[in-house]
């Protein structure tokens, strides 16, 4: 039964990440988890200084899953290289970094400093705000979009993965232009904006008013946004959105992903990443699967 999946040239063990922001650079979670076991892990968005990030409060429960307005806080590139990569290199798993800045210059700064370092991967995330042109997300105008590609895959040594934002009309746009950017796999979908209000004090519970809603109802929507997508573009994609356990990561594999990465499951179950990891190999041993890439896009009508 072989497990593993090819992601742009770059062989991963098995198709399960952590999705970034939900699991640092590991170091917490390597208690709970066997980082052995996965197929890669992403880092926790890196910019090239370090960034505060939003007041607080910043996280809220709601149904079905979580708002946060964390703000991307990172420690910036020069410690990340300093500490996060020295800790990952020590586990037999891919080291997929999230880049991210507010200008064109800020990202292409941070490919810079990692094309020397052993990662394998970089992951871009798009819904920052560009603070060029009035803080509309770099990932919600195709021509951008296009453009931070193109000038990001000027500087990576690493293949790119663009991370696209669900906040918009019609993801395969943004999809495409990507692929016509030039990027070598895209991930979706980043958080979908949402809003809680406290009633009984009547304001905003989180700080910064509106923050990104994930957990398990957005999975139906990411589900849908990776189907679209994988009709729409030749490069592959890393699923994700509300995963919450095996059944879920099928699901995504077969509306078209080659690799799923997991989030706010962790928060809730630090050991999800290993049980997902177990119960993919149980579903390919039950169906008789011999190799995964079988399952990636095998919906049918």
């Amino acid at each position: 039964m072989n497990m593993s999946v090819d992601l742009c040239g770059v062989t991963l063990k098995n198709p399960v990440m952590t999705a970034s922001g939900t699991f640092g650079a590991g170091e917490e979670y390597s208690e709970f988890v066997d980082l052995n076991k996965l197929g890669a892990v992403v880092t926790k968005g890196v910019a090239n200084v370090p960034w505060e990030g939003n007041p607080t409060p910043r996280v809220a429960e709601v149904y079905g899953g979580m708002l946060n307005a964390i703000g991307l806080q990172n420690p910036g590139i020069d410690l990340f290289i300093e500490r996060d990569i020295p800790f990952l290199k020590q586990y037999d798993t891919k080291i997929i970094v999230n880049v991210c800045g507010h200008t064109t210059e800020e990202y292409v700064e941070v490919v810079k400093r990692l094309a020397e370092q052993p990662v394998d991967m970089l992951e871009i995330n798009i819904s920052c705000p560009n603070v060029k042109e009035g803080g509309i997300a770099f990932g919600q105008n195709p021509k951008m979009v296009e453009t931070i590609t193109r000038e990001i895959k000027k500087y990576a040594a690493q293949p790119v993965i663009m991370k696209l934002s669900p906040n918009v009309t019609d993801i395969t746009e943004m999809a495409k232009a990507a692929e016509a950017g030039g990027a070598d796999a895209l991930s979706m979908i980043n958080t979908l904006t949402g809003m809680k209000i406290d009633i009984h004090r009547r304001n905003f519970v989180l700080a910064n008013k509106t923050g990104g809603m994930s957990g398990p109802a957005v999975h139906p929507v990411a589900v849908r946004m990776v189907y679209q997508t994988a009709q729409a573009v030749q490069i592959p994609i890393i699923g994700m959105g509300g995963i919450m356990n095996a059944e879920d990561a099928i699901e995504m594999i077969l509306a078209g992903a080659t690799a799923i990465s997991v989030g706010t499951a962790n928060f809730t179950n630090p050991k999800v990443t290993e049980e997902i990891v177990d119960g993919i190999a149980a579903y390919m041993e039950r169906y008789q699967v011999k190799d995964i890439k079988e399952l990636v896009g095998a919906v049918h009508d």
